[in-house]
């Protein structure tokens, strides 16, 4: 059994009532709950988290070498403006899968600009909600190689 951690960033913890035409209409908490769900079904434990403040988010990916195997990451907002958050998944050197709801390449152009794609295991967005299960499906298989 590995653990895995959900970290969420800014604003999503307004989901399910924030730009919906945008972001659907699922809260962050079934998302959280349906995650770990799933992550259980396959054999693994998920914890998830969230904050709307980069130090606090870098202190978690801090802590988690001891903890966690593997980190599922949403940045948000944090996306397109984080060399902090960068540097820190890179000093844990725990693998992690970026994930956004939408599509950030098809978005803005300050959006299509990620500062952790590059550094990613993978890459998944623009499948709403659903980019979370998928991620969990591609820990657990990441997970077993």
């Amino acid at each position: 059994m590995a653990n895995i951690l959900l970290l969420n960033g800014p604003n999503l913890d307004r989901l399910g009532s924030r730009e919906t035409d945008i972001y659907g209409g699922t809260s962050l908490a079934e998302i959280e709950a349906e995650t770990a769900r799933l992550a259980d079904s396959l054999g693994h434990r998920l914890e998830a988290k969230q904050s709307n403040a980069e130090h606090e988010l870098i202190a978690t990916i801090h802590d988690s070498p001891d903890r966690y195997d593997l980190i599922i990451f949403n940045p948000a907002g944090f996306t397109h403006t984080s060399v902090a958050l960068r540097d820190a998944l890179l000093a844990v050197e725990v693998p992690f899968i970026e994930v956004h709801l939408s599509n950030i390449a098809a978005r803005e152009p300050f959006r299509r600009h990620s500062y952790f794609t590059d550094v990613a295991v993978g890459f998944i967005a623009g499948f709403g909600p659903q980019v979370y299960e998928l991620a969990v499906r591609a820990a657990a298989e990441t997970l077993s190689n």
